[in-house]
């Protein structure tokens, strides 16, 4: 007869379907039972798809029947759809059902992500961007920087303390209103953060569950690029709200948002749409507009996808400076072309996901 290790090992090299992470890291097996060489997995999945458990259970099925001593299989499914919370406009209201990730987020309302193919497309200043907007909204907002390896939100904010530890949850350090964690408030500036997948999966996941964010209408989550451990456990874990997709006008770039945004649809998530970050830099001096990066090529993308065009952020050196010097607020706030731009990506976020729950 098998042991649950036994088990437990076939199990992990069940893969959710047309992902490369398994079902045993993804949080999806719940309990084992053995007797009698009849194996009793239960296994929970949250997913719009059907046919997504129900591959599942067949994968299942097929693992375990070449395990040596089994006798028969039953997997028992749970299934649910995910819950798409709204914002809500100021911060004693409350959402109408509680979502399945309470737990994790107590007090926050709704969660949008914010993430890019490959890096260097500005996605962390977007992301910042886009939570200011939402703030001047007069949303209570909170931003949390997922990136392990290389966190950025300390410099863009310019904000360098370490936060406090009341009754064993970390409180968030706050900028103008604006409620912030990243690892980069964890550890020194200089230790380079070499960590395995397994660990970062950790890291992220108690950046949920061990911050004391209170009650927040948003939670800005600017997630590491790319499509690995920090995407797949947010997803798993949180009822994300939809996902922003920041990308230059590059080709380069937009070959990676095309596996971005088919990654977030395997995984349920709405995308919300695409901003194109450094999108034209118009010269202060005789007024022409240069397009360095290429012209309108995440508004052909996201017309290809059939997913919004959110905005276009223009290349401004005074961004770039501000974002280098921790200054993000105060050159938003004195360029009227980038406060309009923020403030209408944050308009149109605010209103799909509230139309999106109704």
């Amino acid at each position: 007869m098998p042991t649950q290790s036994q088990v437990l090992d076939v199990l992990k090299t069940v893969r959710f379907p047309n992902l490369s992470r398994d079902i045993v890291s993804f949080g999806l097996v719940k309990g084992i039972e053995i007797k009698d060489g009849l194996v009793q997995v239960t296994i929970k999945v949250a997913s719009r798809d059907p046919s997504i458990p129900d591959a599942i259970k067949q994968s299942i099925h097929e693992a375990l029947a070449q395990l040596d001593g089994v006798r028969d299989v039953q997997v028992d499914l749970h299934w649910s759809q995910p819950e798409t919370p709204a914002i809500h406009g100021g911060a004693s209201s409350h959402a109408q059902s509680a979502p399945a990730d309470e737990a994790l987020l107590p007090g926050v309302k709704s969660k949008i992500a914010v993430a890019s193919g490959k890096g260097g497309v500005g996605k962390s200043t977007v992301a910042a961007g886009l939570a200011i907007g939402l703030q001047r909204m007069g949303l209570s907002v909170g931003l949390v920087d997922f990136d392990i390896y290389g966190p950025s939100l300390p410099i863009i904010m310019g904000v360098n303390d370490r936060p406090k530890v009341q009754d064993d949850k970390i409180i968030p350090l706050e900028h103008d209103g604006l409620k912030l964690m990243s690892m980069g408030f964890l550890v020194e500036a200089d230790t380079p953060m070499i960590w395995r997948g397994p660990m970062v999966h950790q890291a992220t996941e108690q950046f949920l569950k061990d911050v004391h964010w209170g009650d927040l209408d948003v939670l800005v989550v600017d997630l590491p690029p790319g499509t690995g451990d920090a995407q797949l456990t947010l997803s798993q874990k949180v009822n994300l709200s939809g996902v922003v997709i920041v990308s230059t006008p590059q080709d380069l770039a937009l070959a990676d948002v095309r596996k971005g945004v088919a990654m977030f649809q395997k995984l349920d998530v709405p995308i919300l749409g695409i901003v194109e970050n450094m999108s034209g830099f118009t010269c202060p001096h005789c007024g022409q507009t240069t397009h360095i990066f290429g012209h309108d090529g995440a508004a052909l993308v996201a017309q290809k996808l059939r997913v919004p065009l959110l905005g276009r952020v223009p290349l401004v050196p005074a961004l770039v400076e501000a974002s280098d010097r921790g200054q993000l607020y105060t050159a938003i706030e004195n360029d009227p072309q980038l406060s309009e731009v923020f403030r209408s990506i944050a308009q149109t976020v605010s209103k799909t996901v509230a139309a999106s729950s109704c």
